[in-house]
């Protein structure tokens, strides 16, 4: 059931109108006068005044979502002056503040114990324990939800400038808070268990029985070009389970819909509920984007690339063969793909190297091009050459390109030109550009598309144009031949942005040749800035 911003915030005001009632009673109980109850800001500073509370009471009352752990808190504290010390009184009192404290604030034989009564009342262990958790739970899930979350780094796609195993915070409130839209979750999951908890492992940790529409709270500051972003993968909302590493609708292009569907365990996630992608933002809405022979142009500029950008190439060697941990240590190359297979006939696992050929004098690296003049120098190198993904067009279109069309022979390393939808501008529509924008007006702008006879229809009606109402970005990882990104889903939506990255706390390698746990520990990238 989704309820609109409008509703939800009518309903909180009622909550705390009807509740402010029964404080109205409850400070004429205390020997306050009760009008003082329903004067906003005033009534806050008597509260925490009459509980002996602090000034930064008050001032996180008024931070938006901490300030329901301090009412929370209030509510409590207040209550104890009364008397009412059990754990369900206080979960009444705060859940159900409207009707308890209302209902107290009325009877009669609820009064005014005194300072000196309440001081006398302890905690036993258990429920000070229960407190702290309680108020640790609700504090970190606000925090995480609404201002700064952690991340981890799982794959090689923004490599060199993030690594495998890196450990981020990402800033919530960098370009506005999202309001949470799917709340009703376990802390501190994402969308499942873990599969290693019995009975529920890998099932759905969120309820969509409440969920709010897309709203955020003033931006902090607008996207720019070259940030690293964090957001929810767009393509994300139908997922197969089991191969949750394949995009569901390269998945169906690849083996149809039925044999996928009778294969795999499929679900649907809301916005906030699928997974985190950290890439960087090359193009904002409004801009033309063209990828030439690896090149990438924005507004037919050549585009801004950081020193941390990687692209693919071909080593030639001779003599003696390249280190893997000579090549860690001089920070030239951090992927090594392998590829682990079973032989048939015996059940063994045989290991294949992707990066170098059996007689290991041909490499297949990622590199900066400052690793690539280091790799250069070395005695052994004969050769190294960048692989460029040609466009040819006597060759079938790769579907996994977007827009996953026959219409456009479009790779990763030459692709577009491509204009970034804005909100409020108009593209002209027809079966030629229709593979392009259908995904956004369909699925992200939830209109009703159909062709008919070669003519397009929208909500029913007729249209050789469309004027999008949000805007959208074009998100690519800096690993550049080895990144999922918008090359292969497209653009990003505005609200599926969660946040900005911040700096890296923490980054231990995932490569056991650089030695023991604390060898491993990247001592030199701990609490840097992310650029």
């Amino acid at each position: 059931m989704e309820i609109s911003i409008p509703t939800f915030i009518v309903l909180s005001l009622i909550y705390f109108i009807v509740a402010h009632v029964g404080l109205y009673k409850i400070f004429e109980k205390i020997g306050i006068e009760g009008w003082k109850a329903l004067v906003p800001f005033y009534s806050t500073y008597i509260a925490c005044k009459t509980i002996k509370k602090s000034w930064l009471w008050i001032i996180t009352y008024y931070v938006p979502f901490l300030g329901f752990v301090v009412w929370m808190g209030i509510i409590v504290e207040l209550m104890k002056l009364l008397g009412k010390t059990s754990f369900k009184e206080h979960f009444l009192g705060v859940v159900f503040a409207p009707i308890y404290l209302t209902y107290i604030g009325f009877k009669e034989d609820v009064k005014f114990i005194g300072y000196e009564e309440t001081a006398k009342y302890k905690k036993s262990t258990s429920r000070e324990w229960a407190d702290a958790i309680v108020f640790a739970v609700v504090a970190a899930t606000l925090i995480r939800g609404i201002y700064l979350e952690a991340f981890t780094i799982p794959t090689s796609s923004m490599e060199q400038k993030l690594l495998r195993g890196d450990f981020l915070f990402v800033n919530k409130l960098a370009y506005g808070a999202r309001i949470p839209m799917t709340p009703i979750a376990v802390p501190f999951t994402h969308h499942s268990f873990p599969e290693w908890i019995p009975l529920v492992g890998g099932k759905k940790s969120f309820s969509e029985i409440i969920s709010f529409p897309y709203t955020k709270l003033p931006e902090m500051g607008a996207i720019e070009r070259n940030d690293c972003v964090v957001f929810n993968f767009p393509a994300g909302d139908t997922v197969a389970l089991e191969a949750q590493d394949r995009v569901y609708d390269q998945l169906v292009r690849d083996m149809g819909r039925t044999q996928v569907w009778n294969k795999y365990t499929i679900a649907y996630r809301p916005i906030d509920k699928r997974e985190n992608y950290i890439k960087r933002c090359v193009g904002l809405p409004g801009d033309k984007i063209e990828i030439i022979d690896g090149v990438l142009k924005v507004n037919e500029e050549t585009a801004y690339q950081d020193p941390g950008v990687q692209h693919r190439y071909i080593v030639h060697t001779k003599d003696y063969e390249l280190s893997k941990k000579v090549l860690l240590d001089k920070k030239i190359n951090y992927e090594f793909p392998v590829q682990e297979y079973m032989n048939p006939e015996t059940g063994a696992i045989n290991v294949v190297d992707f990066w170098r050929s059996k007689d290991k004098t041909i490499y297949n690296l990622t590199m900066t091009e400052e690793a690539r003049k280091k790799l250069q120098q070395f005695p052994n190198v004969v050769n190294i050459e960048q692989i460029i993904d040609k466009q040819d067009s006597t060759t079938y279109a790769d579907l996994s390109i977007f827009p996953n069309s026959n219409l456009y022979n479009w790779t990763v390393d030459n692709f577009g030109p491509l204009t970034i939808p804005k909100k409020g501008a108009t593209v002209e529509l027809n079966l030629k550009t229709l593979p392009i924008y259908k995904v956004l007006i369909t699925r992200y702008e939830l209109n009703d598309l159909q062709v008919k006879e070669g003519k397009i229809f929208i909500n029913g009606e007729e249209t050789t144009s469309y004027t999008f109402k949000m805007n959208y970005y074009w998100m690519m990882g800096d690993n550049r031949n080895n990144s999922l990104d918008s090359r292969y889903w497209g653009f990003v939506p505005e609200d599926h942005i969660v946040g900005k990255a911040v700096f890296v706390w923490m980054s231990y390698s995932p490569h056991p040749e650089e030695g023991g746990f604390f060898s491993r520990i990247r001592w030199d990238r701990l609490f840097t800035k992310v650029h």
